[in-house]
């Protein structure tokens, strides 16, 4: 793998404290980060066919780094093959010390954008909702 792909990520300015899995298939990996995930978050990784994830449903504070020749060689043995992104990071999931996360990729994308995390019927053209957001069902009356 070489060095470009083993780089930690490099996230743009912004308050990306908390963290959590918007959304997950065997397609992609989406991992949404913002200041207060209540009502909406600005940035997201996308992890295109992940191959291996072993991080928290939900964490604070990601240290992002490069992974470890150590942690390149188990993903390697446990997935057959040379990952063509591997991303590693420490945070906080709640426990005492840092958990460590792997993430194993085909691609990633870093896309910034505010995406709301409730309906709203005054959303503006294209604006985004997040993966579990549905408008509001019709009441029979």
């Amino acid at each position: 793998m070489d060095a470009e792909r083993r780089q930690g990520i490099q996230l743009p300015e912004g308050s990306w404290w908390d963290w959590d899995v918007i959304a997950w298939d065997t397609a992609e990996l989406r991992l949404a980060a913002g200041h207060d995930l209540t009502y909406h978050h600005g940035l997201e990784l996308v992890f295109g066919d992940p191959t291996l994830v072993s991080c928290p449903a939900k964490f604070r504070d990601p240290v992002f780094r490069a992974p470890t020749s150590e942690e390149l060689a188990r993903v390697t043995r446990q997935i057959g093959e040379e990952p063509t992104v591997l991303v590693a990071f420490e945070a906080d999931a709640g426990g005492l010390e840092p958990v460590s996360c792997l993430i194993a990729a085909e691609r990633t994308e870093v896309v910034q954008e505010t995406v709301l995390r409730y309906w709203r019927d005054d959303a503006a053209l294209g604006e985004r909702f997040a993966p579990c957001v549905r408008p509001p069902t019709p009441q029979a009356g």
